[in-house]
């Protein structure tokens, strides 16, 4: 008998939501985006435009994001602790499954940051003079806004695909934080063409429109290597689920 999806993405929500590792995930990402944002803004007299006031109170999510990549891993490879054999046996199509678990975790990840990226611009607002003031309609605020939560959708979705590819939490963690926090701008910092090229091919953390500590890159060619990556680990995840005994 075919489970309906809608009663796998309950299941897989349940899951999520009983799991102490997301709400301590959740607690830390808030913590640092939030204190950051708030530092940042008292720190920060004036800007000239709005979007770089909002550029600079979104810098928490430079460090935020690395918490994402441990809640996406965490909502896969906990599974793989004593789960996995039930939960196969109710949902057969292992596809199927990860999907659940993938938008399941994604959402919670968008919902917790479009929260977090409404309070840094309430920051800006608050704390920051601009001329003209920083008004949440502007299109640059908008635009700035939306690719951090584009971004954290991403990081995410990454994460889950690298707990799926290699079923180990502590395994997955190191190269998902490799990939994203440690070798954009390692590359980087060692310098030559062929690095700059490599740091520009990986999915670096982004803050706003920008790459963080990263060779920069514009934010349509951040965001498609971003999506390259996480649809390739996701879909190489997908594929090793269904190829392996459990």
């Amino acid at each position: 008998m075919r489970v309906p999806l809608t009663a796998v993405l309950r299941s897989e929500w349940t899951k999520l939501r009983t799991l102490r590792s997301t709400w301590w995930c959740t607690a830390v990402y808030v913590l640092v985006v939030g204190s950051f944002a708030w530092l940042a803004a008292a720190t920060t007299r004036s800007a000239p435009t709005a979007d770089s006031a909002v550029g600079v109170v979104l810098t928490g999510f430079a460090f935020g994001q690395v918490v994402l990549v441990v809640l996406g891993v965490l909502a896969v490879t906990s599974e793989f602790g004593g789960m996995a054999l039930s939960s196969l046996v109710a949902v057969p199509r292992r596809t199927r499954l990860l999907a659940a678990k993938t938008a399941v975790v994604t959402a919670w990840a968008a919902v917790v940051t479009v929260l977090l990226v409404a309070g840094c611009v309430l920051a800006a607002r608050t704390l920051v003079a601009v001329p003209g003031g920083v008004s949440p309609g502007d299109p640059e605020v908008l635009r700035a806004a939306g690719l951090q939560v584009a971004g954290a959708v991403l990081v995410t979705v990454l994460a889950a695909g690298l707990g799926a590819v290699l079923r180990s939490t502590a395994g997955a963690l190191g190269l998902g934080i490799a990939l994203v926090f440690v070798g954009p701008p390692a590359l980087a910092i060692a310098g030559g063409r062929t690095a700059e090229l490599l740091s520009q091919a990986l999915p670096s953390l982004r803050v706003g429109e920008d790459s963080f500590l990263a060779v920069p890159t514009t934010w349509p060619v951040g965001l498609a290597v971003a999506g390259a990556w996480a649809a390739g680990a996701w879909a190489a995840g997908a594929v090793l689920l269904e190829r392996r005994d459990v």
